[in-house]
């Protein structure tokens, strides 16, 4: 079939790069804006746009705020008659179930702190196993005020997800076919390399002057060169944080009494209770916990704040509270855990130097994750999300350009497809993620159900894209440039600027007031990205209009087409 190994790889490289380059371009541009998700947070949620604060007083505003979190009613509804044994007893009513445990989360960029309780099940079917009924909060930390339930935390519950699980959470789905999109991508990669006989010299190699395809070839060696440690590392890293996840239909079911063995063993080693001892117990004073381990971490020449919080088996003899560090000054995650027996505040345990493979593990999920304070490296990251996202879509378009005219003298319709589909992906998704800001300040702040409006926006936004790219997909099966690249550019620019606009009338927080008058960043930055994309995106629509009308083509639009390294594509 092939004549030589190369060719083969490039048959592999073009063909998985296609058929999953569009889940990773999502993947990719998700990424990119989850590295300031709660930046944008802020810019979506209005009331909270105040500085971040550290952990508060748990005796005094935590513990009454967890008293007021209710299970969750979905999930109530979706797990409770699978976890309640009938046999034993009736089931307990969603109001009435104890609560089992709190959990608490701070970090050095969100203002507002989240919150958490773990609901026992009474008469469960698995009284060892994991029987919760879960419930969120999220509050002021300055006066322990909840925030709307009902407010979409656009960037971390939305944007951030959409990355890893395309936010398709049914029996895990999405996030299988992140994961497989991973495997695929490092293959492209690794293919990509081997096509590619002169790596180096295509590293500095762009002409943008030259035909459409030879331009937009360059663009992809670059891009794809420049940013290649970046994309191995963070397509292997990726699957490495997942791996748990792909694993757990066998752990779950297969391995079962193996791991349920595993946590009485680890109990056991530690000291901390496995289960509860269904005696009442008080609760000490959880604000000398955290001082002692602030003052054990400070010993350690490790001083810092508390960032996770954790009490296990609430209200019972056996319960303990687990104090993690806020690692925001580390790359590695890893909390510095200090446990604490619950009802006299005695030190149970200190966590102690983890294995060296624990340490990698740490060490790569902390880079990938960058729970870490350092800005800079934060841009770089979102500078190789975007090195990924153009590396994808100049692939597509050469797709396309290199075969359109074959297909329109055979009649075919496949460059037309996939040219409507790199529209969708490209623009289509850019300009469903601006609209759903633009959404979120159009729609009033005290709508029920605002969240739940701005996904319907999001996901309406993007069909709309899709619609528009297939019907105006006409010229590519003439070996013509689809208008909707230039039309969508247009559009993304318009809603860019619309959404900076309806940011300043809504709230007050215009640009001179948020860079000049009272500084905050987190939105300035929204805006000011807002408004590059917007020029952008217009001198991209500027560019594409000339091509259409023939003012910046050559003579050599009519060359025959150009192979990547003198490797023919099968």
């Amino acid at each position: 079939m092939f004549q030589n190994f190369r060719q083969s790889m490039a048959w592999l490289h073009t063909w998985f790069g296609l058929v999953m380059g569009f889940v990773l371009i999502v993947v990719f541009f998700f990424g990119s804006l989850s590295v300031f998700d709660r930046e944008i947070d802020r810019w979506a949620l209005p009331d909270t746009r105040f500085e971040p604060q550290p952990m508060p007083s748990f005796d005094r505003v935590l513990l009454p705020a967890l008293r007021r979190v209710e299970p969750d009613a979905t999930d109530y509804a979706a797990h409770m008659p699978a976890l309640h044994d009938p046999a034993r007893g009736p089931m307990t009513p969603r109001l009435a179930l104890p609560a089992d445990e709190y959990w608490v989360y701070v970090t050095h960029r969100d203002p507002v702190l989240r919150m958490g309780v773990g609901f026992g099940v009474p008469q469960a079917r698995d009284p060892d196993g994991h029987n919760h009924i879960h419930g969120e909060s999220t509050i002021d930390p300055r006066s322990g005020a909840a925030v709307r339930a009902d407010q979409l935390k656009i960037g971390s519950e939305w944007f951030y997800p959409m990355h890893y699980s395309l936010n398709w959470q049914w029996q895990n789905l999405g996030i299988f076919l992140v994961g497989l999109a991973a495997v695929v991508m490092m293959a492209a990669l690794i293919s990509g390399v081997i096509i590619h006989r002169k790596i180096f010299r295509e590293f500095f190699t762009f002409r943008p002057v030259k035909q459409i395809q030879r331009s937009t070839l360059d663009l992809h060696n670059l891009t794809g060169v420049t940013a290649l440690p970046f994309h191995f590392f963070f397509a292997f890293t990726g699957l490495v944080i997942f791996a748990a996840v792909y694993f757990l239909p066998v752990s779950q079911f297969q391995l079962k009494e193996l791991h349920d063995r595993h946590e009485l063993i680890e109990a056991s080693e530690t000291g901390l209770p496995h289960k509860p001892a269904s005696v009442p117990a008080p609760l000490a004073s959880v604000d000398a916990m955290m001082a002692e381990a602030r003052r054990r971490w400070a010993a350690r020449d490790m001083a810092g704040q508390v960032g996770f919080l954790q009490l296990h088996h609430v209200g019972d003899a056996n319960g303990y509270v687990s104090i993690y560090r806020a690692g925001s000054d580390r790359v590695a995650l890893v909390g510095e855990g200090i446990h604490f027996r619950a009802s006299t505040g005695e030190v149970l345990r200190e966590d102690p130097p983890r294995s060296t493979v624990a340490q990698i593990h740490q060490f790569l999920t902390g880079l990938h994750l960058q729970h870490f304070e350092h800005w800079l490296l934060r841009w770089l990251y979102v500078l190789g999300g975007l090195l990924g996202c153009v590396c994808l879509a100049t692939g597509f378009i050469f797709f396309v350009e290199k075969r359109k005219r074959q297909h329109a003298r055979a009649g075919g319709t496949g460059s037309r497809v996939v040219d409507a589909l790199a529209v969708t992906t490209v623009t289509g998704m850019v300009i469903a993620a601006v609209g759903m800001l633009v959404a979120n300040r159009v729609l009033p702040a005290d709508l029920a159900g605002k969240g739940e409006w701005e996904k319907l926006a999001f996901w309406s936004m993007w069909a709309l894209a899709m619609a528009h790219a297939f019907t105006r997909s006409g010229p590519v099966a003439q070996a013509r440039m689809n208008p909707a690249w230039r039309e969508q550019c247009w559009a993304l620019a318009a809603l860019c600027v619309a959404a900076v606009a309806l940011n300043a009338l809504t709230t007050g927080d215009h640009l001179l007031r948020t860079v000049f008058t009272a500084t905050y960043w987190p939105v300035a930055g929204v805006d000011l990205s807002l408004l590059a994309t917007a020029g952008l995106s217009a001198w991209s629509a500027r560019r594409l209009a000339l091509r259409e009308c023939g003012r910046s083509t050559t003579t050599a639009e009519a060359a025959a087409p150009v192979e990547p390294a003198g490797v023919a594509h099968v």
